[in-house]
């Protein structure tokens, strides 16, 4: 078995989001921290229990994006994986989900992957599309929200249950090459070990500089970025304790809070 893994390196939540003058960028500095977005996580985990079920199961992680990328790459093998690759990109936050997809298959189309896992969404644009992309790019089929998998290699199978809307799951059977998006609560991800994460610091990772892959001309442009507009205000009372424990009083019950 010859597993691929997305990963995607992505802002910390606690750093600051500033808009450029251009209205089309985030500002990054050196302050500005990142880590790999936690649906990967959640697929990178899971090839590592495909490999304790199945042990002549190799792992590979790529990403892409500009040289600070490289540090997910390496969480994931200090994880466990065993080959990390990095598609050297410009330093632009957003790209286009098609290019990345047709970068990435185009990596993958001549190493013969039996399976080829995402998360189900990147945690910054929430978009959720470079994995069935990848899929309809490299003609294998897919299943995207898998909270569950069952690998059959004897039988070039894998069982996957998908979460849909109220609670249901979908059952399917897809044959391999395949690929999975993957969703949170489908395993627990592990720290990085301090043995991979030695053996990771050492180990080279595969660059490849993303002009010399097979890609496609952008399919959608960012037309502009604006910060969310303030939905409500609070409200301050005034007045002695009475009069504002009336007032509260009075606005639970407008807005049938209390009876």
């Amino acid at each position: 078995m010859k597993i691929l893994v997305c990963v995607k390196q992505v802002r910390e939540p606690e750093s600051d989001i500033k808009i450029d003058d251009s209205g089309r960028r985030i500002f990054a500095d050196k302050s500005t921290s990142y880590r790999m977005n936690r649906f990967d996580e959640f697929a990178v985990e899971e090839a590592l229990l495909i490999r304790e079920t199945f042990p002549h199961t190799s792992i590979d992680v790529i990403s892409l994006g500009p040289a600070r990328s490289a540090m997910v790459v390496k969480r994931a093998l200090g994880m466990g994986a065993d080959h990390g690759i990095h598609i050297i990109t410009g330093g632009q936050d957003l790209l286009d989900p098609f290019v990345v997809a047709s970068l990435i298959s185009s990596y993958a189309r001549n190493n013969n992957y039996d399976l080829i896992l995402s998360g189900v969404m990147a945690e910054d644009d929430m978009q959720g599309q470079v994995g069935p992309i990848i899929a309809e790019l490299l003609s294998m089929p897919w299943a995207t929200s898998a909270i569950f998998e069952n690998l059959s290699p004897e039988s070039g199978s894998i069982y996957v249950e998908r979460e849909i809307e109220g609670g249901y799951r979908d059952c399917l059977e897809l044959r391999l090459p395949a690929v999975l998006t993957v969703q949170s609560g489908i395993n627990e991800p592990r720290y990085p070990s301090l043995s991979n994460v030695l053996r990771a610091k050492k180990q080279d990772l595969e660059t490849i500089d993303a002009n010399v892959l097979n890609t496609v001309p952008p399919r959608q442009s960012l037309a502009r970025m604006a910060y969310p507009q303030k939905s409500r205000s609070g409200l301050v009372l005034t007045g002695s304790q009475p009069e504002k424990a009336s007032k509260l009083l009075h606005i639970l019950r407008n807005k049938s809070l209390i009876r």
